[in-house]
Formats: C-alpha cells, structure tokens, sequence
C-alpha cells in the first residue's frame, strides 16, 4: 500500500512575518526557570495514573534535583490530586523555596474549588488555561474570537477574586493560551494582552504567560519566530515571565525549547524522560544536560541520573529507552571497535581538572553518577579496543598493541560463537587461559628450573629483566627442546598492583610469532614465564595446525 500524495491532504505551516529576527544570532548564556508538570501533564498522560504514594515519591525527587515550581495536579478535576494537594500542605512537605502549581479550567466552580484545594499554603501558582486556535474555535467549542477572549478575562477576574480573599498566601497568576502554536499571532496577543489588563502584573509581581506548543506542528525555528514576536508586541512584558510548553509531536521539542529560550522565553514546561500526551512533553532532563556539556549550570542536579530514572519508571511504570539521551543504560556504551579504540585513547590521555574532551563522550559519564566501567562493552562488532579497556579494568596493565592485535581475534571467535556480549569477567578470564595457563611441553618447576618434556634444566636468574636476559631463557629452552627459538619482540610495563608484566613474541622453525605474556613481582621470573607461554603457545598452535590438517586429508 503505497502513501498518499502529502500535497493533497496535508497544507505547510504558514511562515511568521517577523523582520530582523534576533534570536538567530544569541546564544543561551543561563538556564531558564524550570517547571516540571510531570505530576499534572505527565501524570494524565499514563496508562495507570499515579496513586497519592507514587505522587509523593516524585515530588519530593523533584524536590531534590532542585525544581523550585511543580505542577502538583488538576485538583478541581480528580479527587486523587485534590487529595494530594491538601496532603503537601497540611503534613508541610512543600519546602520554603519551592512554589506549588496547580491547573483549572475557566469555570468559578473549578476555580472556587482549585482555591479550595490549595488553602493555606504559602505560595502558589494558580494555572488558567483554554484553547484559542481557529480549529478549536470553531470545532470544539463553537466560540467566536470574542467569546474566546472573554471566556479568558473571566476566568482571570475570578481567580483574582479569590485571591484577593485569601492574603495569607503569596499568589502567582499563569494563563496559557492552549494551542497557541496553531493560533493567529495577532489574536494569542490580543487575549493575552486582555487577561493581563485584567490582572494588572508589576515587575515586583509579575504574572507568567505560557505559550504552549500545544500540538508540535511546525519547525523549530517557527516557534522560536512565534516567540520572539509575542516578546517584542505583548503588553506589561516587563511584568511577565514569558514560559514555553513544547510537546513533541514531531520530534523537536527540545530544540524547539532551545530556540525558544534564544527568542526570549524565561520559563520552560516539561517532564523528566519526555512524558506526556501523545509523543510526550518536553524532555526538562535532556535540555538540561544539553546546557550542562555548553558549560552553564542548569540550577538542577542530575548527578544521580540512575537514581532518578527508577523513581519515574517506578512512578510512571514506563521504562526508559536503553539509548535515551543521558540516562539511558547504553548511551555511555561503546560496541564499535573505532568507538572504543578512541574513547580507550581519550580516558588514558585525559588529565584531571582540564576541559572534558573524550572521543565519542560529550559529557563525563561520572557528572551523572555513572561508571566508565560500562562504557565499554564486547560483542562480535568490537575490535581490540574493547577488549583492552576490559583488560586494563579487570587486570590493571595494557598490553601492547600487537598482544592486543592476537588477542582481539581470541575475543572474536567467543563472540561470534556465543552472538551475544562478552563480559569483562569473561575477557579477563579468556587472557588468562590464553597466556597465563597456556598449556604445552614446557612449565617452570620453581624460581629457577624449566621442565620440559621429562627434563629439568637450571633457568639463568637475572636481576635485570631485559632483552638480553629473555634471549638467555629462550637459549635454555631451546637447547632442551632441540628447535631454534627467536626472540622476535619483548616489552614490559609496571602492572596497578606494582607487579612487572612482560610481553614476549617468540618464533620456533618456521612457526608464526605468537606472544607469551607473564606477571610477577620478580622481573626476572616474569620473563622465564613469559617465553615458557609463549613456547607453549607456538607449539600448541602447530599441533592444532597438524590436526586441522589430518583432518582434512
């Protein structure tokens, strides 16, 4: 079934007139006001609304992170939420520096209720709202602009009516023309500008109009030009903090969020992970981050980004995609054997207190709680990168580049039979089968004597373990085994634990160079292990060679 033509059913969204544009040209310098309406929004928007306890675990997590204003529910609307509200206040969970949020329609009984709900309290925010845009006019309610318009102001008359009548508590008044990303610019300022008139806003007490993206359905820059212009035209915008609610139905909330906050928005509205109606809310925790790595503070703490992330998939009881930005459990995981190999490279060369700049990490996965031991992991798609940066982790030295080479095609041939990751345990543990336990002719009986094949012959100790004394042993092996053994590479390095680990690629005949590879405290016995694992190794590999070969024939 093949799509329609778009251009038959589906018109572009119109271009705002706006003349010398400026948000183009600014850059964010500090973050905005922060709202989450995870509780509200994010909760109406599940399958399974959150019960009084869930509600309270996700306030006070919110609290903790740093958010300063919360929409804590609809409560003229749900006897779950009225419930909660009335829980915050009267058991005093509301913290001093933060502002509770609550929503009504423009009706005095939800009103007179919402007032209910929220008596007492030191600070709120009382959130009017009604959709405004043509479709909605005229399909869902029948109303003319007028009627729209007064329907706004009313609401806005009531809400200061009551309170008025209760001055013990510090009032903030929101209105938010529902739908305005779909509305005429000239009418969203002309209901606007109305409701303002009504409740006549300071620059000491100011009133917060948002605009919200009600439906995402235009591009980013669009928006941003709808924002500028409201900032530029709307009256008593001193006295205003002008706040954005991006929903995500094409995929561009968070930069229609950026480019909001470029155009002159000081507020944004979301929800922790992008919960919410449809394709969900803004995402509050990617934008923040997203300033976090431009080097701004985002005023919220998300450096348990773990812990956070189980309190809304516990609340919510939907997980968190694996690949999520930030959060998710693989997005610190590198699988490509290029990826690895770079951020292998940048770890070991990064020094402490400098600008983080690691290949293929924007941000240090430690600023959020998470461990560089995850970032790393192994499957037939890696190369020897990986299985390196697992080495260095579970056994404390870096081999060199050719013993990596050897090895990774050892991690390659688990990977490929088994499909699936391979752990670090299990890398560690195949190195050390590989090398360490390489099983073959020759052993070391003690510190200073080689058995070979029924033969016990004196190794010569050296205090110094260098290529010299490596060429000394593999003499002695030789003699004993009646073969030509070349000492073809050799290379040590100090191991986490202060031990000497030594590299030896040995050749015997004609036999490929396979390395050996030992660890001890004393240099000297490190090296008569090392050429002994690689002895055993070339003569293992030659005896698999002549059975693959009887094999065939």
């Amino acid at each position: 079934m093949m799509m329609r033509n778009p251009s038959e059913k589906y018109r572009p969204f119109p271009q705002v007139n706006l003349n010398g544009r400026r948000w183009p040209t600014r850059t964010i310098e500090r973050a905005p006001i922060w709202m989450s309406t995870d509780l509200r929004d994010g909760n109406q928007a599940l399958i399974d609304p959150m019960n009084i306890e869930a509600k309270l675990e996700f306030f006070e997590m919110l609290v903790r992170v740093g958010f300063k204003e919360i929409e804590v529910g609809f409560p003229s609307a749900s006897q779950t939420d009225f419930d909660f509200v009335r829980k915050l206040i009267v058991e005093n969970r509301i913290p001093a520096d933060v502002t509770i949020e609550v929503l009504v329609q423009s009706r005095r009984e939800l009103i007179e209720r919402t007032f209910e709900a929220v008596e007492g309290a030191p600070r709120v925010i009382v959130h009017l709202y009604n959709a405004i845009a043509p479709s909605f006019r005229k399909i869902v309610f029948a109303q003319s602009k007028e009627e729209t318009k007064a329907l706004a102001v009313e609401g806005t008359r009531i809400i200061k009516e009551c309170a008025a009548a209760r001055p013990n508590t510090h009032w903030i008044y929101q209105y938010s023309p529902e739908t305005f990303s779909m509305t005429e610019l000239s009418f969203s300022r002309e209901v606007c500008d109305a409701v303002a008139q009504m409740w006549r806003p300071t620059p000491d007490h100011k009133m917060i109009v948002n605009l919200p993206a009600t439906v995402e359905a235009a591009m980013p820059n669009v928006f941003a030009d709808q924002v500028e212009w409201m900032d530029r035209n709307m009256s008593y915008r001193d006295s205003i903090v002008l706040s954005v609610h991006p929903h995500n139905d094409r995929g561009t909330a968070v930069a229609a969020a950026e480019l909001a906050i470029l155009a002159g928005a000081d507020r944004v509205e979301g929800c922790l992970f992008g919960n919410g109606e449809r394709t969900g809310n803004v995402d509050l925790v990617t934008l923040a981050m997203n300033l976090y790595t431009q080097g701004i503070d985002p005023g919220l703490d998300f450096s348990d980004i773990d812990g956070v992330r189980r309190v809304v998939e516990r609340c919510n009881q939907i997980p968190v995609h694996p690949r999520h930005p930030y959060a998710g459990d693989l997005v610190f995981t590198a699988f490509s054997g290029s990826h690895q190999d770079a951020i292998r490279k940048g770890l070991a060369q990064r020094e402490a207190d400098t600008v983080w700049d690691v290949p293929y990490l924007p941000i240090d996965p430690a600023d959020l709680g998470r461990s560089y031991d995850a970032v790393i992991r192994v499957n037939s798609q890696s190369g020897k990168g990986g299985a390196t940066f697992l080495l260095e982790r579970g056994l404390g030295f870096t081999p060199p580049r050719r013993v990596q080479i050897e090895f990774s095609h050892a991690v390659q041939k688990v990977a490929d039979a088994s499909g699936a990751e391979v752990s670090g345990e299990a890398i560690c543990a195949l190195f050390k089968r590989e090398y360490f336990d390489a099983q073959g002719p020759a052993s070391r009986a003690d510190v200073s004597t080689l058995h070979f094949e029924g033969r016990h012959v004196n190794l010569p100790v050296s205090t110094v373990a260098d290529e010299a004394h490596a060429q000394a042993v593999a003499a002695v092996v030789a003699s004993v085994a009646g073969v030509v053994i070349e000492v073809a590479s050799f290379e040590t390095t100090a191991t986490a634990k202060g031990e000497t680990a030594v590299f030896v690629g040995c050749r015997i005949g004609e036999q490929a160079m396979r390395f050996g590879v030992a660890v001890h405290a004393n240099a000297a016995h490190a090296v008569a292990d090392a050429i002994v694992s690689a002895v055993n190794r070339v003569r293992w590999a030659g005896r698999k060679e002549v059975e693959s070969e009887a094999v065939a024939a």
